[in-house]
């Protein structure tokens, strides 16, 4: 099974966990979310790897997988990391990220 990126509902759940900064209760869903630079939350169950950020990774992030997500700005994982979040947690990832590593 191939490791993708997906466009989903909930951007205003998503959004306000970021906005409290603090960690979120998990809901059905992606193990892994984020709000993307072209407006749309994308969604990953299961992430494994390096997986790129598709619609461009920005903004609010959120981590209810068991490990942590390392960002990079580079495509591939590449370069050396922008930002680590940890297991349950929710952050914004400014400017940008291009992939990520679980």
């Amino acid at each position: 099974m191939r490791n993708h990126l997906r466009a989903g509902a909930a951007p205003a759940l998503l959004l306000a966990a970021a906005a409290t900064g603090g960690t979120a209760q998990a809901a059905p869903g992606p193990d892994f979310q984020y709000v993307g630079q072209d407006d749309r939350v994308h969604g990953l169950s299961a992430p494994k790897g390096c997986v790129a950020a598709e619609g461009g990774g920005s903004r609010a992030v959120t981590n209810h997988t068991r490990g942590t997500a390392t960002f990079y700005r580079e495509p591939g994982c590449a370069g050396a990391p922008v930002e680590r979040l940890g297991p349950g947690t929710v952050t914004q990832v400014r400017p940008y990220f291009a992939s990520v590593r679980f």
